[in-house]
C-alpha cells in the first residue's frame, strides 16, 4: 500500500501529526508513504533535511496560489502513484483533494485538525462536494468528528482517531524529579487568534496582586502582530520581567521536564499536541474548557479545566496549583500516566492502519472503525 500525505508546510500541529504517521510507518514497515508539504513563508528547510537524514521522502510544492498547489500535487502523485492520498488540515484538504481526483488517485481521506475551521459559504459547498468522492473523513478528537456531521459531512464516513504523540521524546529516565522542577508556567503554542495569550498574561497580573509571581515562558512564533500585541499587554501589565517569549524551541521535551505547570489557554482546539505533550512531561495541567482540550483533561484527576477567556478562573486554578503542591504533583503524576496510556503515537498509528487498510481493501469505512469514530 502506497500512502501519500499531503499537509501544510507551516510545522503546525497537522504537519507534526503527518510526519509522525510517517515515520511510524516507516519503522513498521507497513506501507510506502510520501510526505508533501504545502509551501508557506515560514517553511523551514533545515527541518525539511531533518526529516530526509531520518529517511523520508518529502517534498514541496508551491504556495502561492491554489492552482499552483494543485497542479504540482497533481504531478506527484501521477509519478508516484499513491493507493491512497490523505489530505490533512484546512485548507489543504481541499487543494490535496483536488489534485487527487485530478490525478486519478483510487482513494482520498481527509483528516480534519480544528473544531472550528475558517470555512466560507463557498469553501463549505467545496468540501461538501469533496466529501462525496472522499472514502474517510477524520476528526482528530470526538467533538472535531461531531462538528463534522454538524456541518453536513456523510455520518457513516466521518470517524474519530485521537491525535498521538511520540513518548519516545518523553522518556522516563529523564523526568525531573518534581521538587527539582522550577514552579514556572509554560504555554507552547503559536500565536494566532485561536489561541489566547492575553487572557494567560492578564492571570498573571491577577495573581502578582496576591504577591505570586510564577515565570511565565511562551514557546512559539506565529503572527508578529499578535506577538506584539501580547508584548504589549505584558509591558502594560508591568509584567515583563516575568514573562519570557522563547520563539521556536529547539528542544521542547527539556523545556516542559524542567517545569512544574503547563497553561493551555486557548478559544478552540482540534487534539492540542502541544497539552498531551505537557502530560508526557509530567507537567500539572491547566486547559481551556474547549472541545478538544476537554477530552483531554480529566478534571481534578489530571489537570484543571477553567471557562474560556476568564481570566479570573484561570488566575484562581493556578493559585490553587501553586499553593498546594501535594496536589499538583499528583495531578502530574497522574497525567503522565494517561499520555502513555492513551496518547502515545503508536495508538494513534494502529487506528490509522486500520482505517487505511479498510479503504484499502473496500474502498470506505468499516463498522469497526465508525465504532471508534463514536
Amino acid at each position: 500500500m502506497r500512502v501519500l500525505h499531503f499537509v501544510t508546510g507551516g510545522f503546525s500541529g497537522a504537519t507534526q501529526v503527518a510526519v509522525d504517521l510517517c515515520l511510524a510507518a516507516k519503522r513498521t514497515g507497513s506501507m510506502e508513504v510520501l510526505l508533501v508539504l504545502r509551501r508557506k513563508r515560514n517553511t523551514d528547510p533545515v527541518r525539511i533535511r531533518a526529516l530526509q537524514a531520518q529517511g523520508l521522502d518529502v517534498r514541496v510544492v508551491p504556495g502561492w496560489a491554489h492552482a499552483a498547489t494543485v497542479w504540482a500535487l497533481r504531478r506527484i502523485a501521477l509519478d508516484w502513484r499513491p493507493d491512497i492520498l490523505v489530505a490533512h488540515g484546512f485548507s489543504e484538504h481541499l487543494w490535496g483533494r483536488y489534485a487527487g481526483l485530478l490525478a486519478g488517485t483510487p482513494q482520498l481521506i481527509h483528516v480534519e485538525h480544528n473544531s472550528r475551521e475558517r470555512y466560507t459559504r463557498w469553501r463549505l459547498a467545496q468540501a461538501l462536494w469533496l466529501a462525496r468522492r472522499t472514502a474517510a473523513s477524520v476528526g482528530v478528537s470526538r467533538g472535531v468528528r461531531t462538528r463534522l456531521v454538524e456541518l453536513g459531512f456523510p455520518s457513516d464516513r466521518c470517524v474519530a482517531i485521537p491525535n498521538g504523540i511520540d513518548l519516545q521524546r518523553f522518556p522516563a529516565a529523564s523526568l525531573v524529579p518534581w521538587t527539582q522542577r522550577e514552579a514556572g508556567v509554560v504555554m507552547a503554542s503559536r500565536f494566532a487568534r485561536q489561541k489566547d495569550h492575553a487572557t494567560l498574561v492578564q492571570a498573571l497580573a491577577l495573581l502578582a496582586q496576591k504577591g505570586l509571581r510564577p515565570r511565565l515562558y511562551l514557546a512559539g512564533l506565529g503572527k508578529k502582530r499578535l506577538q506584539q500585541q501580547t508584548r504589549a499587554l505584558v509591558d502594560r501589565l508591568q509584567l515583563t520581567g516575568q514573562v519570557e517569549f522563547l520563539g521556536q524551541v529547539q528542544d521542547l521535551p527539556k523545556l516542559l521536564m524542567r517545569q512544574q505547570f503547563f497553561v493551555l489557554s486557548t478559544h478552540y482546539e482540534g487534539m492540542p499536541l502541544a497539552l498531551t505533550e505537557a502530560m508526557a512531561a509530567g507537567c500539572a495541567c491547566i486547559g481551556s474548557d474547549v472541545v478538544g482540550v476537554r477530552e483531554v483533561i480529566a478534571p481534578e484527576r489530571t489537570g484543571l479545566l477553567v471557562p474560556e477567556g476568564d481570566a479570573q478562573a484561570l488566575a484562581s486554578a493556578i493559585e490553587r496549583l501553586l499553593r498546594s503542591p501535594e496536589l499538583a504533583e499528583s495531578m502530574a503524576a497522574a497525567a503522565r500516566q494517561e499520555a502513555e496510556k492513551a496518547f502515545d503515537v503508536s495508538v494513534m498509528q494502529a487506528q490509522y492502519e486500520q482505517l487505511l487498510a479498510d479503504v484499502h481493501r473496500n474502498g470506505r469505512v468499516t463498522l469497526a472503525q465508525q465504532d471508534i469514530g463514536r
